[in-house]
């Protein structure tokens, strides 16, 4: 059972709130990362304080560069580089706990945030919002050519996601739906298969009558 960092008692099951003090306790990560400015005016801005992002150097996956805002803190990652972030700063993950899940989606997700769209630092032009993954509760600007824009604690909350699991559950489903898109295929080239005999003759012999009978119940099967 992991102790609050602030008073030293048990922490409840499930939550990173302490029951005697109230301190909201981090996930134990692999790096709340150090990192150093490598440059303090970068060419890419802010999108949402117009001002120049600095690049800095994290120690984790070796040394990655991503930007960030001196202001508002916000961060911003080329494609591919979440992904990396997220393999090394999280020990690998076998289990998903839902119920932790939950409760940090509860404690992270900003209830009064305003809806609003932002510009890519690189192109500035307006970015896509997205959920980055299943059940994240993370809301991601995008930009499909240039990378993805995290405000301001939005790292510290997938991290976390991710540690519960949450990237169990996000590939799970998208093995789901390839899946399913796999058996939709399946049944259209054996529908454009079968149906060809049907309109070549006026009628259908028995052997024609079984194919038809088989690919009906194969349908089912794979519906």
């Amino acid at each position: 059972m992991a102790n609050c960092t602030s008073c030293s008692a048990p922490l409840p099951a499930n939550t990173q709130y302490c029951s005697y003090c109230g301190v909201r306790n981090d996930i134990d990560l692999l790096g709340k990362h150090d990192y150093q400015v490598i440059d303090s005016t970068s060419e890419r801005v802010c999108p949402e304080c117009a001002q120049s992002l600095q690049t800095i150097s994290l120690d984790a996956a070796g040394s990655l560069h991503i930007e960030r805002c001196a202001n508002c803190y916000g961060l911003f990652f080329d494609p591919g580089e979440i992904e990396t972030l997220l393999d090394s700063a999280v020990a690998p993950v076998v289990t998903v706990n839902l119920e932790l899940l939950s409760n940090i989606n509860q404690d992270r997700y900003p209830q009064n945030a305003k809806v609003k769209y932002l510009r890519c630092p690189v192109c500035r032009v307006l970015m896509n919002r997205v959920i980055y993954g299943y059940r994240s509760g993370v809301i991601i600007d995008q930009c499909r050519s240039h990378g993805i824009w995290l405000d301001g604690g939005q790292i510290s909350h997938l991290l976390e996601w991710k540690k519960a699991g949450g990237q169990i559950l996000n590939q799970k489903k998208i093995a789901a739906k390839q899946e399913k898109a796999n058996a939709e295929q399946f049944k259209k080239a054996f529908r454009k298969d079968y149906s060809r005999p049907q309109q070549s003759y006026g009628e259908q012999s028995a052997d024609g009558d079984l194919v038809a009978s088989v690919a009906e119940v194969l349908f089912k099967i794979f519906e």
